[in-house]
């Protein structure tokens, strides 16, 4: 490992940690995408996480605020990290390619369809509070 691969992980590796401590798996390949959306049968949270600050102050915060203020909790909880884990990104953007791209993002999908999504827009500029519930009621009306 190079000493710009040693630095960026030692960025990237508690951005990683604020969602995997809740229960979010990480799709590091794009077969760990296709294999998660082919399988996931219900309700998936899908992150695209990011080192930007309205990732870090906005979008993780929000995403955690929202599972733990909702009883609609979703089946799956994923997350792939723009930048870092490219092709899976990639991969998982390809199941809403009609969206696009931009990090950090959420998306909803319900039996791997694209039911919800909140871009960089709907994020930056707007508080926890807004994006928690945003996504909160995003969940809720998938979950009906």
């Amino acid at each position: 490992m190079n000493a710009y691969d040693e630095y960026m992980k030692g960025i990237v590796t508690p951005m990683r940690k604020e969602l995997t401590d809740h229960g979010f798996k990480e799709l590091l390949t794009p077969e760990d995408v296709n294999e998660h959306i082919s399988e996931a049968k219900g309700t998936t949270l899908a992150v695209i996480n990011s080192v930007c600050g309205c990732a870090a102050g906005l979008a993780r915060p929000g995403v955690i605020e929202a599972l733990n203020s909702t009883e609609a909790k979703p089946d799956h909880l994923v997350t792939v990290f723009a930048g870092q884990e490219k092709e899976a990104t990639a991969q998982m953007r390809s199941y809403f390619e009609d969206v696009p791209p931009s990090s950090p993002s959420i998306a909803v999908l319900k039996d791997g369809e694209l039911a919800y999504f909140i871009p960089r827009e709907q994020i930056e500029d707007h508080s926890v509070e807004h994006i928690r519930d945003n996504l909160k009621q995003a969940l809720e009306q998938v979950a009906e």
